[in-house]
């Protein structure tokens, strides 16, 4: 564990020479975060399709927004939301890069995402749900964004790797479900495709 611990703060002096986007992309992303995430098949088993509205709540570098943007097509959107002024300004760059015309800025507030009214179709997040500070309040708060047949989908880290049990950023699954119900929503869908991550999309329980 100690060398672990060592390597890893070797990786974060040298990441930082290169600025703090730099940093904070490796940090959303790391080396193989392809081969554990299986983003092509997280996104296939959410159902989503050309035309849909969708809200990326810690979007961070973009690593599923794009995906995102791709499936849903030019009919649909993507909202990109955040609070990081760096990631808002990569995103910002890189909507610009890409030429990409369904991607929407969005700088959100610890509270609130920001989003428009009932028109969510999905709201997704990945890795952030520990950092919300009053989980059931927030989601709540979200429950007016969503449209008719709105979901919400979170892919938190579990306690499998060292990472989230050393520093606190993982949430048990029965935390989660049992918030979301505080909030008003019910579990829809428990998939186990992501040994790093619990894998849970609610419904409004209305």
């Amino acid at each position: 564990m100690r060398s672990r611990a060592v390597v890893t703060l070797a990786l974060c002096i040298g990441l930082q020479a290169f600025g703090c986007s730099a940093w904070k992309r490796f940090a959303y992303e790391g080396f193989d975060r392809d081969s554990w995430q299986r983003p092509d098949e997280v996104i296939a088993l959410l159902g989503i399709g050309p035309g849909d509205r969708l809200a990326d709540v810690g979007a961070g570098s973009g690593y599923f927004t794009f995906r995102f943007a791709e499936v849903v097509g030019p009919e649909g959107r993507v909202y990109a939301v955040d609070v990081d002024e760096d990631m808002l300004a990569y995103l910002t760059d890189q909507v610009s890069e890409r030429q990409v015309t369904n991607v929407e800025i969005v700088r959100g507030e610890f509270h609130d995402p920001l989003l428009p009214d009932g028109r969510i179709d999905l709201l997704f997040t990945s890795n952030t749900y520990h950092h919300i500070e009053d989980r059931s309040a927030y989601f709540r708060g979200v429950l007016a964004d969503l449209s008719p047949e709105g979901r919400v989908a979170i892919l938190e880290l579990n306690d499998t790797s060292w990472f989230p049990r050393t520093f606190g950023h993982m949430t048990p699954k029965e935390s989660i479900v049992e918030e979301m119900g505080v909030a008003g929503y019910r579990l829809v869908d428990d998939f186990d495709i992501v040994e790093r991550q619990h894998f849970l999309v609610f419904a409004p329980a209305g």
